[in-house]
């Protein structure tokens, strides 16, 4: 691989050199040398302020313009009934980017270039090339946001997209950290815009403290509902979100020693993505109840007009500069997480702290992404309600796969050391990626098979749980018969200066012949699920 490495001073190798050295962030830095300890509440606040970025702008990037359609459309369509599929997204949204912070802490190696380097160049290459061509869908779908909030808001639309992907490449390519974070973090306090629309929205606070911790199912279609609470996860939880955070925390230079900070950070990204979502959903819900838009959506747009007909005019302006602000951070971290592990892979100079003309190749993914995507949005006759259900169901298809490899990975001994999974988190990991698998394959048949039944989609989910509950009981029984080995406590001092040893000295992983089946079904999984989607979407596109 090409690029420079430097290396650490716990002999771990950096694959960019500015990869180590001072935490430098938007609203404090810490020296490479602090290693003490902070005692004290101002120590560690302002330790903390230093660290904050990455769970923010991660969390907050995923209430995108994706997110304001699908939660507004479970309000607009539903009410408030949906709002407990919320609730039960906090803990799956946690462990996931908790894994991958750690990764990113523990080892200095982005995500795509460990699954290469332990898994092969055939998992190496589909990650980078999914994640590629799901993030440049993504990012259409973020400025088909930008333009739907510049259209209610009476602004034009090609100058405004545009305009966007130049404040976006700027903000990245000054060859500061800071500067960029702070930029993310000026959007993130944008999207507290949602708060005051809500607050005028008056929905009834009962109902949706009833809603929000009493799980149920509004009247209507079945299938349609259960779809969009599939919908409503695969929003929430995004491939790229893996990928983005983990180069993002070794882009800032945060080691072991800070990860109690970073997991605060993401703590409160997810608090606020919460707030954000339930916030949408709530007021899309009391502005159309009993009024003829209720169960007629149509997009964000007819959202926003929806609030500044029945609530206020400045709701609605709110609610599109809310949409163009989420837009903006979604289109800069899809496009981010996508240069990172391009760079990562071939071993490429990869950092906020280089200028555009140090990492030419770097920036030059990152802006390409951007102006494909907005000129596909700015093209009279382009297939944008394809390409959004087109984004929607191959993220559905490819999740499982990244959540597997994040798996497997944080249980990689060589690669985490004392930092691996507990059994706690691997058993509710596992859980998860089941539910993922079959909501994913009940997402993929009802666009390959639009007439799918209620009564189907509920026996493939009953059929897939059998084969989870066969599947534990399985794994239970080689553990019996193969106890893991026990290890060495290591003291906590220790374990914050432990750092992964370079790549280049690390075996590959063996697996078993169970792992080996579950690798090779996944694979045949992905390639018939992904062409019959791209065939699927053709033909629609063809007939349109």
């Amino acid at each position: 691989m090409a690029g420079t490495h430097a290396r650490t001073a716990s002999g771990q190798t950096a694959l960019d050199p500015t990869h180590t050295g001072e935490i430098r962030g938007a609203l404090g830095s810490i020296a490479a040398h602090d290693t003490g300890d902070r005692p004290g509440l101002p120590a560690r606040l302002k330790t903390l302020l230093a660290i904050v970025g990455p769970g923010l702008i991660v969390m907050v990037g995923d209430n995108d313009a994706g997110a304001f359609g699908t939660y507004t459309q479970a309000g607009q369509n539903y009410g408030t009934r949906l709002l407990w599929t919320l609730l039960l997204l906090v803990p799956v949204l946690y462990v996931n980017q908790e894994m991958v912070l750690r990764l990113g802490a523990v080892t200095g190696v982005g995500h795509a270039r460990l699954i290469l380097e332990r898994y092969g160049r055939f998992w190496g290459a589909f990650s980078v090339i999914d994640l590629f061509a799901l993030n440049a869908l993504t990012i259409v779908t973020e400025f088909i946001g930008i333009s739907l909030g510049l259209g209610y808001l009476g602004l034009p639309r090609i100058p405004g997209v545009l305009l966007a992907v130049a404040a976006v490449i700027a903000a990245a390519s000054t060859g500061s950290f800071p500067r960029f974070e702070r930029a993310c973090l000026a959007l993130v306090a944008g999207s507290l815009a949602l708060v005051p629309v809500v607050v005028m929205a008056h929905p009834p606070l009962r109902q949706v403290g009833r809603d929000l911790v009493v799980p149920g199912l509004p009247s209507g279609e079945p299938s349609t509902v259960l779809l969009l609470i599939i919908a409503i996860v695969g929003t929430t939880i995004a491939p790229w979100q893996l990928f983005f955070q983990q180069s993002y925390v070794i882009d800032k230079r945060i080691t072991p020693r800070f990860i109690r900070y970073e997991k605060v950070d993401l703590w409160i990204g997810i608090v606020i993505v919460v707030v954000g979502a339930a916030a949408m959903m709530c007021a899309a819900a009391a502005a159309f109840a009993g009024r003829a838009g209720y169960g007629q959506f149509t997009d964000a747009a007819g959202v926003a007009a929806g609030l500044g007909r029945y609530v206020h005019e400045a709701a609605g302006i709110l609610f599109a500069i809310a949409l163009i602000d989420a837009s903006i951070i979604g289109a800069a971290a899809v496009a981010l997480s996508t240069s990172y592990a391009i760079g990562d892979v071939l071993g490429l100079k990869h950092s906020l702290h280089r200028t555009a003309r140090q990492a030419k190749p770097f920036y030059a993914v990152f802006a390409a992404l951007l102006l494909l995507s907005a000129i596909i949005v700015v093209l009279p006759g382009s297939p944008l309600g394809l390409l959004t259900e087109g984004v929607q169901t191959l993220a559905g298809v490819l999740l499982p796969s990244a959540t597997v490899f994040l798996l497997l990975l944080c249980n990689d001994r060589a690669v985490l050391g004392p930092w691996v999974n507990g059994r706690a988190t691997n058993l509710f990991t596992s859980a998860v990626i089941g539910a993922l698998v079959m909501m994913s394959v009940v997402l993929t048949a009802s666009v390959l098979y639009p007439g799918i039944t209620l009564a189907q989609m509920l026996a493939i989910l009953a059929a897939g749980a059998l084969l989870g509950v066969a599947g534990a009981a399985w794994l239970i029984a080689a553990r019996r018969r193969h106890p893991a080995r026990d290890t060495v406590p290591i003291e906590r001092s220790q374990r914050e200066s432990w750092r992964m040893p370079p790549l280049a000295l690390l075996e590959r992983p063996r697996l078993s012949p169970g792992r080996r089946l579950g690798l090779a079904v996944l694979r045949g999984y992905l390639i018939v699920a992904v062409a019959l989607v791209v065939v699927r979407v053709a033909q629609l596109a063809l007939a349109h």
